[in-house]
């Protein structure tokens, strides 16, 4: 008897090692948005999305502390439902965006705040400049999807940037330097 219980012991802590390595999850960019939204004038809120937002999470749910997160997507990916105004904000007032520019995250830190609450700190890289900046995200849930039958989990974040901070701030403050960013993610466990 007291075999087996050293034996169930052994094996729980294994399991528990072994759940306390971080795992990878895919993010999957048909459920994966990116939206800001600014004032413009005083006269209305504009909303952009981006999407083809695609990545990597490293995930950790015994310790999310040690979890990371890597982003990136095309800056033309941006929708503004208005093709003169997706044509300003590339033209060389705003962006200058070829088709080739990306924009990245690349997390550096995760501070746990609640049960299911954090604070993600990273390097934003926006038209070739990178700043820290910090994501105030919730783990939405967890589990099996049960669409694609492998394991899930889904985060929202916020935060709020100055687009001066990458070198975008034509016509600020009329149209406002500050950007409120909604962050909703998707992401499958890889095979």
């Amino acid at each position: 008897m007291k075999h087996i219980l050293l034996a169930a012991a052994l094996g729980a802590a294994t399991t528990g090692m072994a759940m306390a390595e971080p795992v990878k999850y895919e993010l999957d960019p048909s459920h994966s948005q990116i939206l800001y939204s600014f004032n413009h004038l005083g006269f209305s809120t504009t909303w952009h999305i981006f999407s083809e937002v695609e990545g990597e999470l490293m995930f950790d749910q015994e310790d999310p502390a040690n979890s990371s997160v890597s982003v990136a997507f095309p800056l033309r990916s941006m929708y503004t439902g208005w093709d003169k105004r997706f044509d300003h904000i590339m033209s060389g007032d705003f962006f200058g965006a070829d088709e080739d520019a990306m924009v990245t995250f690349e997390s550096t830190g995760i501070e746990v705040t609640g049960e299911n609450t954090g604070k993600i700190t990273g390097d934003l890289t926006v038209n070739g400049v990178t700043n820290e900046v910090v994501l105030d995200a919730v783990l939405n849930t967890t589990g099996m999807h049960p669409v694609n039958q492998v394991e899930g989990a889904g985060f929202s974040a916020t935060t709020t940037i100055l687009r001066s901070d990458y070198n975008v701030g034509a016509f600020a403050p009329n149209v406002s330097d500050e950007l409120d960013v909604q962050i909703n993610i998707e992401a499958m466990k890889a095979e």
